[in-house]
């Protein structure tokens, strides 16, 4: 390819100028990812109830992660333009926050309408930010998927102060969030193909000793069907799975004792965790801190459980938040760039796609989670949030011999 260089394992590179709007589309896709943070945080904390308001949430859920995986193969792919993708994106986050604050027993409104717009929203921010970030991919994309968490922050702080109001802080965040994914679209684009910044030597990069001692090449490239053959890919959407249950089940947990407060510290570690973790990943290595991520997700539930059975509330409660929220939602970026370890950079955007599917059957086990009496359904999630706790360490790069040591 004209221009093209080569790193050691054959990967090819254009190095181009920087352009001078770089940060703002990473900035305009973090403010498009905070603005659907409350159609998840937001629904499961003031608004998803027993039986109806848990089976729409679940739904939601499964729409946004269903509806993220086309969008980027299209998008990816450049068969469909990332400006109509978030402007559709845009129209149907606002339509489901206002269906959601107007009626918050809409099946199409909130469910189906404003999962599709998140997921579309989501995958398509995500592809933006790493594609215009190839040297730190997986340390950018994290800070934007923080901005999912912590985005429902100023919703679930002011119906906490105020809780008559919810109904209208639903239709402003309706309001904010059409307009700030409009703006996003207009702005955000993809670089060319294999496009990588000029100021930084791409072959240098790729010979990083540093680097490769925390996060290690893949033995290949390794597309979407090939990844699935494997036994790598179902353990990673499995573990997705567990951890997503247990994250949002907490959310619902928390929200049902009334103690805002924690709610809104929850919520909010549950999106700043994911850049700290991020970062302990480029200095231990992702696999030890995703570790150390779920064990934190289970001790969270411990220390839940005894404040709901006791009754105590206070200390016991605020430590499960901090626990809980720092371990609910880190595993996110770190099992996104942990696929790009296992299979390769060229198609991990759309091999996690796959693997964050998985959040669908999650919601499912949270609104499951959710219907069993409190104390059992905590020690419940704290088994579930220790599964992959053990199988993190265990989880091998495809393709190396297995008499190669972990």
């Amino acid at each position: 390819m004209e221009n093209a260089i080569k790193d050691w394992r054959g990967r090819s590179y254009r190095p181009g100028p920087v352009p001078a709007d770089r940060v703002r589309m990473f900035r305009l896709a973090l403010a498009a990812m905070a603005a659907i943070s409350p159609l998840q945080y937001g629904y499961a904390a003031l608004l998803a109830k027993e039986g109806t308001g848990l089976t729409l949430l679940a739904v939601w859920i499964a729409c946004q992660a269903a509806g993220a995986l086309p969008a980027l193969h299209l998008v990816r792919r450049r068969r469909l333009d990332v400006r109509a993708c978030l402007a559709a994106g845009a129209v149907l986050s606002g339509l489901g926050l206002a269906m959601a604050a107007l009626s918050p027993a809409s099946l199409v409104g909130y469910a189906l309408l404003g999962g599709l717009g998140a997921g579309l929203v989501y995958g398509v921010c995500g592809e933006v930010v790493s594609s215009w970030y190839p040297e730190r991919p997986a340390a950018r994309v994290g800070l934007i998927t923080g901005a999912f968490g912590y985005g429902a922050v100023p919703l679930l702080v002011w119906t906490g102060i105020a809780p008559g109001a919810t109904t209208a802080a639903f239709l402003v965040c309706a309001v904010l969030a059409t307009a700030v994914i409009a703006t996003a679209a207009r702005h955000l684009r993809l670089p060319p193909l294999l496009w990588w910044p000029g100021d930084v030597d791409p072959r240098t990069h790729a010979l990083d000793a540093a680097r490769l001692r925390t996060s290690p090449e893949a033995v290949k490239q390794f597309g979407p069907a090939q990844a699935l053959r494997t036994r790598t890919l179902p353990a990673l959407a499995l573990i997705l799975t567990c951890a997503g249950a247990v994250s949002l089940f907490d959310v619902i947990v928390v929200a049902g004792t009334g103690t805002w407060g924690a709610l809104a510290l929850l919520v909010a570690l549950n999106g700043a965790g994911r850049s700290v973790a991020m970062r302990a990943a480029e200095l231990y290595g992702r696999r030890r801190v995703l570790a150390a991520v779920f064990g934190s997700l289970a001790l969270g539930q411990v220390l839940l459980a005894v404040a709901v059975q006791n009754a105590a509330g206070g200390v016991p409660l605020w430590l499960g938040a901090v626990a809980a929220g720092l371990g609910g939602g880190a595993f996110y970026p770190l099992l996104a760039s942990l696929v790009r370890e296992l299979f390769g950079t060229e198609r991990a955007t759309e091999i996690h796609a796959v693997v964050y599917s998985a959040k669908a059957v999650a919601g499912v086990v949270a609104v499951a989670l959710a219907l069993m009496p409190p104390g059992a359904a905590l020690l419940a999630a704290a088994a579930l949030a220790a599964l992959p706790a053990l199988a993190t360490p265990r989880l091998r790069i495809p393709g190396l011999p297995a008499t190669i040591p972990l």
